[in-house]
């Protein structure tokens, strides 16, 4: 577990009413950001948007909902968006694709998958056996929730196109809804989803996947080589800002997040929100530095030749580089 130390001196700046982050005067770069989608496990983003760490570092956001790391990567290359947040495996495709200008990541946010395994009923002794010949909603093919699951039921010895009927036609944020009316006898669920089927008493949660696959590089920010090469004082306050949001979460309870992030997600109470902040704080989702290292890097595309979406493997250094997150965590 990461530790949780609050230090002196920010303890003291909100003693005095300030917030951790503040805006400065110099005019402000207009930046979009295409995330994938709007969750709660992007904690650290949102704490940072709140705070005014990206104002602080010179930059105006504009924050824009893909749903689905395929919309988010057609906005990024389309030049729609200038950042996408999404999992990597999306930069494994577009490159092995040949794209001229494959998105480089610069940043990685998520270090567990962010999605559970709600089931119609309660089962407190819940195995990965209990899914054999069972009806499943699962994610996009060749998508990292449908990847990690699948990788998680082949560790425990399942077969998941033999052992396991798997529904992966239904759209990105939509399995609830699906699973609320009927479909499947489990679903794999994101939040606020896997709490609110158990809020409306017709699912449970059972297991976690963030917990059962183990330390996977789930999500991350990335940008066109041109424009990282083109504006590499714009990716660095970016970064900067987003390492404030990871040192705000690794400082404070699930509680105090939960109270910053709040206004990201109006329609949520505050009791949910921390409900949702406390699990994914407690299965330690959130890096303490923004670094994608290369064995983070490999074990991703060790899932997704598992998953069979990985025909040749791609070297690191043409996907990713280190040299902002590591100035920002200096």
């Amino acid at each position: 577990m990461k530790k949780r130390i609050l230090s002196f001196l920010l303890a003291a700046t909100l003693a005095l009413g300030a917030a951790p982050c503040a805006a400065d005067a110099e005019e402000p770069v207009k930046l979009t950001l295409n995330e994938v989608a709007h969750s709660i496990f992007y904690a650290p983003q949102y704490a940072a948007i709140e705070l005014g760490c990206f104002a602080e570092e010179g930059i105006d956001l504009t924050l824009v909902t893909g749903f689905g790391a395929d919309k988010t990567m057609t906005a990024l290359l389309s030049g729609e968006a200038d950042i996408g947040f999404m999992g990597s495996e999306a930069s494994i495709y577009t490159y092995s694709g040949g794209a001229a200008d494959a998105p480089v990541n610069f940043a990685q946010l998520t270090q567990r998958a962010g999605n559970f395994l709600v089931a119609r009923e309660e089962l407190p002794e819940f195995t990965w056996e209990d899914l054999k010949g069972r009806a499943v909603l699962g994610g996009r093919k060749g998508g990292m929730p449908e990847m990690v699951f699948e990788y998680i039921l082949k560790q425990n010895g399942i077969d998941p196109e033999k052992d396991v009927d798997i529904d992966q036609s239904i759209d990105f944020g939509s399995t609830a809804a699906a699973f609320s009316g009927g479909q499947g006898e489990f679903t794999v669920e994101f939040e606020p989803g896997a709490t609110t089927l158990e809020q409306e008493g017709v699912g449970y949660v059972v297991a976690s996947l963030g917990t059962d696959s183990g330390y996977v590089p789930y999500t991350a920010y990335c940008a066109k080589s041109d424009y990282i090469e083109e504006h590499p004082e714009v990716i660095q306050a970016f970064t900067n800002a987003l390492q404030k949001g990871m040192d705000y979460v690794n400082s404070h309870t699930p509680e105090e997040i939960a109270q910053t992030i709040a206004p990201q997600f109006a329609e949520t109470d505050i009791e949910t929100i921390t409900a949702i902040v406390t699990r994914y704080y407690e299965q330690d989702t959130w890096k303490e530095d923004l670094i994608f290292e290369k064995e983070s890097f490999e074990l991703l595309q060790d899932i997704l030749e598992s998953a069979g979406e990985l025909e040749a493997r791609v070297p690191y250094e043409d996907l990713v580089t280190t040299r902002f997150a590591e100035a920002a965590a200096e």
